[in-house]
């Protein structure tokens, strides 16, 4: 093969390469102007620079007040990613059979101005509601635009979506467990802190039921849900939420958590039989018997709803009860078995912690906290479904409909990404709803470029591994986002 030959077939790839790393970058690109927008909306940029495009009559910032420069640095970004939009528009002309990712890269061209021409009219103009609203359903439509095309990019153009041979994810190792929820996974190896040298050895009885009680509650829950709601009282109350209020709402919050899990446990435990990677739960092994785990489940709920009463309020603890019935009826009995939407609709109970965090200051629930719920919904199934790709053989043996199973990877590629877009969007609209500033815009656009490029690679390299290196990404993605709403809401 000669040199040329081999340069002339190189040459697409690398196209390709491009192509994925400028629509990348536009989508970040196009994040990052929305985001920067509601913070200079939240510093209200455009009562101390009213002209447009130039700032009273200067092309560069005299003075350092950071309302000013946010809305100057805001149109130097809108004019560099619409340079960036444009020269990702031209790369993909040149590509064959892009025709989707040039739909996708038109429309977002097309609204580009009207954007502009909108931003404008909220500075020159007489500021409205109904202008900034406007402004920000156009730039989340042109944002969407962008991933689309990122997606039929990393699809394909016109290939069909359809599981095959060659869309199989490598076998998973023995390295990373899933654990039947929609959002928890496990390590063998960190199921009791141990290592295989250990399990050898017989533990203390009491030690051993111990144990086997608490991994009953699913601990590794309790970190993401309790921030969920830390998030959420802080969001509702500020600097003034008292640590009262905190102590009491975590506690009956991870009671009802710990509820949840054990019911789980005793509805799924033939279920648990069938599965390689969970029959060595307390159930299972018989190191707990069913009655016991039944009993430790009701002492569970009832303490929670004693905790939210006594100590909370009654709103608290109604949703609190809810939430432990929809997790273990709905999710596990009904959605679970019966349909490949089961992650999806069972995400909504990630959502309960939010609306108990504000009734737990509140009394009521607000609208960030229906907003931080809806970001924790559709996160969910962009977090999970990399958990669902990696082990979709072995959830096809236990005759679970997950979406990967009964829909392919192809399929469930599509949907992880265009619902880490949908998470991304929520992120937004949390900020634009409370009074989260800066430090959030950007830890929404850094921690959201990082979950983007890992999910890229997912689309890329299609194996277990990138999976689970997107799973990871989503963790720190939410946990991030939540400590700096937790951070900016508790400052003073």
């Amino acid at each position: 093969m000669s040199p040329e030959t081999s340069h002339q077939r190189a040459t697409p790839a690398a196209d390709e390469r491009l192509l994925t790393a400028l629509l990348v970058s536009s989508a970040v690109g196009v994040y990052f102007l929305i985001v920067v927008g509601a913070t200079t909306s939240l510093l209200q940029g455009a009562g101390t620079c009213p002209t447009w495009p130039a700032c009273d009559g200067a092309w560069l910032p005299r003075t350092t007040d950071p309302a000013t420069l946010a809305a100057w640095g805001h149109r130097v970004a809108a004019l560099l990613v619409a340079l960036l939009l444009l020269g990702t528009a031209w790369t993909a002309r040149r590509r064959a059979g892009a025709r989707r990712v040039r739909l996708g890269l038109g429309v977002a061209l097309a609204l580009y101005p009207l954007q502009v021409a909108i931003g404008a009219l909220t500075v020159v103009g007489t500021a409205s509601s109904a202008l900034a609203g406007a402004h920000l359903v156009v730039a989340l439509a042109i944002f969407s635009a962008v991933v689309l095309a990122l997606l039929w990019h990393l699809e394909g153009a016109g290939v069909p979506i359809t599981a095959g041979a060659s869309d199989e994810l490598e076998s998973p190792g023995t390295g990373t467990v899933v654990d039947d929820g929609p959002m928890a996974a496990r390590r063998p190896d960190e199921e009791s802190g141990t290592d295989d040298t250990d399990r050898c050895a017989d533990p203390p009885a009491l030690g051993a039921r111990l144990r086997g009680y608490v991994s009953l509650t699913k601990p590794k829950l309790w970190w993401l849900l309790s921030l969920v709601s830390l998030a959420s009282m802080g969001l509702a109350a500020g600097p003034a939420l008292e640590i009262r209020t905190i102590v009491a709402t975590t506690i009956g919050g991870i009671l009802a958590i710990g509820a949840s899990g054990t019911f789980n446990h005793v509805l799924e435990r033939d279920l648990d039989r069938k599965m390689a990677r969970t029959d060595d739960r307390p159930l299972v092994d018989g190191l707990i018997p069913v009655r016991r785990a039944l009993a430790f489940g009701v002492a569970l709920a009832v303490s929670s709803v004693v905790v939210f009463v006594a100590f909370v309020n009654v709103l608290a603890a109604v949703l609190g009860l809810v939430a432990i019935l929809f997790y273990s009826v709905g999710y596990t009995l009904v959605l679970k078995p019966n349909t490949s939407q089961n992650v999806v609709i069972g995400g909504a109970v990630g959502a309960f912690p939010a609306f108990i965090g504000w009734a737990a200051v509140e009394n009521t629930v607000g609208v960030p906290a229906f907003v931080l719920g809806a970001v924790i919904f559709l996160w969910t199934p962009a977090h999970f479904y990399n958990l669902a790709l990696a082990y979709r053989d072995d959830y096809a043996r236990a005759g679970l409909p997950m979406l990967p199973v009964v829909r392919g990877a192809a399929v469930t590629r599509r949907h992880l990404t265009l619902y880490l877009g949908a998470t991304m969007v929520g992120a937004v609209l949390l900020g634009t709803t409370t009074t989260l500033g800066w430090v959030y815009a950007l830890t929404a656009t850094v921690f959201g470029a990082v979950f983007l490029v890992a999910v890229v690679g997912l689309h890329r390299e299609q194996t277990d591994h990138a999976a689970m290196r997107a799973f990871h990404a989503s963790n720190a993605y939410l946990g991030t986002l939540l400590l700096v709403v937790i951070v900016d809401a508790f400052a003073v």
